[in-house]
């Protein structure tokens, strides 16, 4: 049985935690799930990047949704960075390959949707996965977790560190990622309904770079004085934002949370650099992606609950945001880091 895999956004260490077995994802309900047939469906992911644990452990769940289907050929590539032209040439492949499915985590909502529309006049099934393009054609968004959700968790856990006032700072990464851009316009709202004595004073961009957002923190760091708290909004600024706190010797008088995968944050979160963590798990979201694929490929339409499989056994779909939903994220801390080998 393999290890877990699951992103981490850094939150307080008393969050509570609701772990599952490792168990097969080999069962599907006969309303909801595919049965192998003589019709192999091609089912392409375009990640907004490849080469990075988080879509890695996508990738690898598809591949386990795809062998456990039956009637899957699961289809992976991205670009080797974060870049939306080179993301749009690897989707124009996938149309001219004629693939029955095509989902895309995108790197430029705006700029992919034409492509998405491409791609169904073609005869393609299109969706989305990770993030959205919400003015697209798609049919379904397969969703980690609501915007709500994560962007309060991370306001609550930060400002909990914080003692509920103060300034803190936001190091994003994509300046076009709707998921990171949803979750910060929730985190603005949330900062200035919950906690009216504390304030964002910037937010900047750092690409999928973490070294540039160590450097972008250390500026902010710089720039504001009484700044005591930063958030690192994806995979790379997380730690990111820890590193920069810890050469800066402000561990515990700058606090930090972010979107991070475990092992990347545990150093982080055994020195108190990053408070704790939040996640959802990321090879189930892969292993939804492939499934959701395989299900436009067919024409099967999606229930309000649908039965994935024995770790996805009521996945909710909303048919007026088409979108379904993984479920609510999960909470880690230092204390329960070592339960993820990734």
């Amino acid at each position: 049985m393999r290890p877990r895999f699951a992103a981490a956004v850094a939150l307080t260490a008393t969050a509570a935690i609701a772990l599952t077995g490792c168990t097969k994802k080999n069962e599907t309900d006969t309303a909801g799930g595919t049965d192998a047939g003589s019709k192999t469906y091609k089912v392409a992911f375009v990640p907004k990047l490849q080469g990075v644990p988080y879509f890695e452990a996508m990738n690898a769940g598809g591949k386990e949704a795809a062998a456990a289907l039956g009637n899957v050929e699961w289809l992976y590539q991205g670009p080797t960075q974060a870049d939306a032209a080179a993301q749009a040439d690897i989707v124009r492949s996938y149309i001219q390959q004629k693939v029955d499915a095509l989902i895309v985590a995108p790197n430029d909502p705006d700029s992919m949707a034409p492509l998405l529309q491409q791609a169904k006049d073609a005869g393609i099934h299109v969706a989305t996965a990770d993030t959205d393009a919400p003015s697209s054609v798609r049919e379904v968004f397969v969703n980690q977790a609501t915007a709500e959700g994560i962007g309060q968790g991370l306001t609550d856990a930060l400002l909990k560190a914080m003692g509920g006032k103060g300034k803190y700072a936001i190091v994003s990464c994509g300046q076009t990622a709707e998921n990171l851009n949803s979750w910060i316009e929730v985190q603005k709202a949330y900062t200035k309904e919950k906690y009216p004595e504390a304030q964002i004073v910037d937010i900047v961009y750092a690409g999928e770079d973490q070294a540039k957002a160590t450097q972008m923190a250390t500026d902010l760091m710089n720039a504001h004085p009484d700044l005591t708290g930063l958030v690192g909004e994806c995979t790379s600024s997380a730690p990111g934002v820890a590193q920069a706190v810890k050469d800066a010797g402000k561990i515990g008088k700058v606090f930090t949370v972010g979107l991070g995968t475990p092992q990347a944050m545990k150093p982080y979160l055994q020195d108190k650099s990053s408070t704790a963590a939040i996640l959802w798990d990321v090879e189930n979201l892969g292993y939804l992606t492939a499934w959701a694929g395989a299900q436009i490929a067919q024409g099967k339409p999606f229930a309000a609950t649908n039965n994935v499989s024995s770790e996805l056994s009521a996945v909710e779909y909303t048919e007026a945001d088409k979108m379904l939903l993984l479920g609510p994220a999960l909470a880690i801390t230092d204390q329960n880091v070592d339960q993820f080998n990734y």
